[in-house]
């Protein structure tokens, strides 16, 4: 992983590790136990990530399409043809991954309060329409009952802080205001924990963006696609510059404690190998090869000890290739790399293996038989060792499979799945491609014992060949070797249907033609890509629960331990929602107008949420519901002005009972259209005399369409 010169992190961890004073006494006594443990638990972790690392190359060089020094080819195999089909359904794979968690605008994480939150009220309501002396005069229920009932307050707690939270400062002056829902027609209900939860939401979204989380996602999903596992790190703290120049011109950016989260190549992730996922992981051990200039950007990084990192470059390059990392850059096995090997670890140390290296433990810890660190080394020297800075305590790696493996902490990806149908269609289509070179030349069969000796034998068109005089026969023969590659593309074929099978991605979901059956309508193509997406789900669903949840948490830990706000603390819950982006806009948005229409019944009106109904709808619709729905505060305030605008507009006048109200005559007689027939003199009465028509127009008619009498 590169490390740039702005990634500062900012830790509020105890330094167990001091800088030294002289370079000079660096030497492997100095913390020599804590080396050796880590590089044993990376030693253990490399050697049980051997079986692993061959699925891994094998399944890159069947993305890449080439063959590896397994395959042996025989001398009559002309053809060394690789169809990288592999590559077209990992491709499809990682697509639809990226489709479904980007497919909405917003990343998919949501923060909503949890069923029954603590410390916060769910819902508070009053009733503007009582008067004022009777709101004043009621005092808010109190959720804590009465004194010496054992329902006392936190030590430094109010009332309510407890039930407002954020809202304090809004809703804290208003006289009445009770805890649950408002029961009357003109109560107006605000509730605070979502409130909570939604500027939670939109404060990780906000950081999130920032620190581009979709770019190092999407990274992760494609090693999810091509080698079954995927791993992100963070979120951590660091300092950004956000560029800014006050009134003089001079340039003062504001330096701000933001997130920031990276992608991890699951080919430097070695996790502890004992255990199936990051929960049961009691240590994880990144690798990382960092030049000179990176590993001098380590000083300007808190904690780091300088002359320590001073002495390791001066030691010189360290790095140690390893067997898989020719094949994955392409170039010669001779070639040296000129860099540092560090070892980034994060996992428990016994303390009483700190305690024998004269490390300080702080007070509250050393009662602890472990603790959790943080250690960089290099060239055998420590040049980072601090507790884990996490609150709660964490490893800030995060690992999702692709296709889950119960006994394994590494997944399943689709090469591994198709392996043997890719090598199947491999061999048929060189047999192929070898059977048409040859059958499509003539095997050539000359009798030399009719021919004039010493005679060129090639052939050509207008070709001459000099024949013995009076010699019988024919000397030249042509013969036609049977053309197989039909059957051979035949059998092709039927591989390609098996990898279909094999990694549930049908080939007319990434743009095969062709399709025949079913899928020649519009409706069946729908039907055939419905089914094809139930096998995504599980892979969806593993992305939520191994990586968008603990990311979530690793958020939400980050902004309360770092950034705290009174506004966004209640009881919350994390939730990923990477599966609700399989179904379709159109079907949620159905969905909820075909409920918001059942509940348009005036007898259901008061059961449903419609807050919630029209934000939903707004989501659906691809509109930001911060932006088009009124909260419920600023829904009160617009019906109370719509309510003094109607009240200002002047009544129109009814018509007097028994008038008609089309009569625009004044006279209240009956016209066309009343239903009265009208009378003599009267519009409409055919009897009449009528006026002449006008220059070229046509002839007047009188009554029963005769010409009209004098």
């Amino acid at each position: 992983m590169a490390i740039d010169d702005e990634d500062t992190m900012i830790e509020t961890a105890s330094v167990y590790v001091e800088d030294i004073d002289s370079a000079d006494d660096i030497s492997q006594e100095h913390y020599g136990s804590i080396v050796s443990h880590v590089n044993s638990l990376f030693n253990k972790a490399k050697t049980y990530r051997f079986t692993e690392e061959q699925r891994w190359l094998k399944a890159y060089r069947n993305y890449r399409g080439l063959y590896g020094p397994d395959v042996q080819f025989t001398e009559s195999e002309k053809s060394r043809v690789f169809i990288k089909i592999t590559k077209t359904k990992t491709l499809a794979a990682y697509g639809q991954i990226v489709d479904v968690l980007f497919g909405n605008q917003n990343f998919p994480i949501v923060i909503d309060p949890t069923m029954l939150p603590e410390g916060v009220s769910e819902a508070v309501h009053f009733d503007p329409a009582l008067p004022e002396e009777m709101r004043a005069g009621e005092a808010p229920s109190s959720p804590y009952g009465y004194a010496g009932d054992g329902k006392d307050l936190p030590a430094g707690a109010t009332e309510r802080t407890l039930m407002l939270a954020g809202l304090e400062k809004k809703l804290g002056g208003i006289e009445g205001l009770k805890e649950g829902f408002g029961t009357t027609a003109s109560s107006v209900t605000f509730y605070p924990a979502l409130v909570a939860a939604k500027k939670m939401q939109k404060k990780i979204l906000d950081q999130l963006e920032e620190c581009h989380a979709s770019k190092h996602l999407r990274s992760t999903a494609f090693e999810m696609a091509l080698f079954g596992t995927g791993a992100l790190k963070g979120p951590f703290a660091v300092n950004k510059e956000y560029p800014d120049w006050d009134e003089g011109g001079n340039y003062s950016p504001l330096i701000k404690t933001v997130p920031q989260i990276s992608h991890v190549s699951i080919w430097n992730f070695y996790p502890d190998p004992d255990a199936t996922n990051m929960e049961e992981a009691e240590y994880v051990i990144e690798r990382h090869k960092l030049s000179r200039s990176q590993l001098r950007a380590l000083k300007k990084r808190p904690f780091f000890r300088h002359n320590v990192i001073d002495a390791s470059i001066k030691m010189g390059e360290s790095y140690v290739k390893q067997w898989w990392e020719d094949d994955l850059a392409d170039y010669e096995q001779q070639h040296n790399i000129e860099r540092f090997e560090v070892l980034e670890y994060w996992g428990v140390v016994d303390t009483e293996m700190l305690e024998n290296e004269d490390i300080d433990i702080p007070d509250d810890l050393k009662d602890v038989d472990q603790v959790q660190v943080n250690a960089w080394i290099v060239n055998n020297n420590i040049i980072r060792l601090v507790l884990n800075p996490f609150k709660p305590v964490r490893i800030p790696y995060m690992a999702a499979p692709y296709e889950l493996n119960p006994y394994s902490f590494f997944g399943v990806g689709i090469a591994e799945n198709m392996d043997d149908t890719q090598t199947l269609m491999n061999g048929f289509m060189r047999m192929a491609v070898d059977n048409a070179v040859l059958s499509g030349n003539l095997l050539i069969e000359v009798d030399e014992t009719n021919l004039v000796p010493g005679q060129d034998l090639s052939v050509y068109p207008g070709k001459v060949f000099r024949r013995q005089g009076g010699a019988p026969g024919q000397s030249i023969f042509g013969t036609s070797f049977p053309n197989v590659a039909g059957e051979n593309i035949q059998l092709f074929d039927k591989a390609r249907q098996l990898a279909d099978e094999s990694t549930g991605f049908p080939s007319f979901a990434h743009g095969q033609t062709g399709v025949t059956g079913v899928g020649r309508t519009a409706s069946g193509i729908s039907m055939l890509l419905g089914a094809a997406a139930g096998g995504i789900k599980n892979v969806i669903k593993n992305v939520d629960d191994y990586l968008l949840k603990p990311l979530g948490d690793g958020m939400f830990h980050f902004n309360m331990q770092f950034d705290y706000d009174d506004e966004i603390k209640g009881d919350l819950e994390v939730k990923a929602r990477g599966t609700e982006s399989l179904m379709a806009n159109e079907v949620r948005s159905q969905r909820l107008m075909q409920f918001l229409s059942v509940t348009s019944n005036p007898s259901l009106a008061a059961f449903p949420k419609f807050s919630y109904i029209i934000s939903e709808i707004a989501r659906t619709m691809d509109l930001d519901p911060d932006k088009v729905v009124n909260t419920a505060e600023e829904a009160a305030i617009q019906a109370e002005l719509l309510k003094k605008f109607q009240s200002t507009q002047p009544q129109q006048e009814q018509p007097p009972a028994g008038a008609n109200p089309a009569d625009t005559s004044g006279a209240g007689g009956g016209t066309i259209g009343t239903g009265t027939a009208p009378g003599p003199q009267e519009q409409g009465f055919t009897g009449n005399v009528q006026q002449p028509a006008e220059a070229g127009g046509a002839a007047p008619q009188g009554a029963g369409g005769q010409p009209p009498v004098a």
